[in-house]
């Protein structure tokens, strides 16, 4: 199975970020994992490195319930960006909100690959892993 060079985790919770990055670690199937605290830095990451195809993470496992800009902003924002990005990137809403609002809102939103609800399993991510198809890194 071929690395995912660069995940994308936005997510203001400390402690799950921590746990999640490690989970991903032990995974061994991911080069780096860039934690992004809410939308709005992740937008402004993405936006510096539009013409980075190397910075841009092929993954991003998005929190809907954060400060400063939240998920469903931050991806008002991508929908726009996403055109102008030299890369294609997966995005997974990963939350602890069970909703039936929520979880249908998502699957409307053509960019958004999944709804999963917190915490996530080590198996799920490779699951999530396995799914995509990058190119092999060096």
């Amino acid at each position: 199975m071929n690395k995912v060079k660069t995940l994308g985790i936005i997510d203001d919770d400390k402690i799950y970020t921590f746990l999640v990055k490690k989970t991903i670690e032990e995974t061994n199937l991911v080069d780096m994992v860039k934690i992004f605290d809410h939308g709005l830095d992740a937008i402004n990451f993405l936006m510096k490195n539009a013409d980075n195809r190397d910075a841009l993470p092929e993954i991003i496992l998005l929190d809907l319930s954060m400060p400063i800009m939240d998920g469903w902003e931050f991806l008002e924002e991508y929908v726009l960006l996403s055109p102008k990005l030299d890369k294609t990137i997966t995005i997974y809403i990963i939350s602890s909100s069970i909703s039936p609002y929520d979880i249908e809102k998502a699957k409307n939103i053509s960019l958004v690959t999944d709804f999963i609800i917190k915490p996530i399993s080590k198996e799920k991510l490779i699951e999530i892993f396995k799914k995509l198809q990058v190119v092999p890194t060096k």
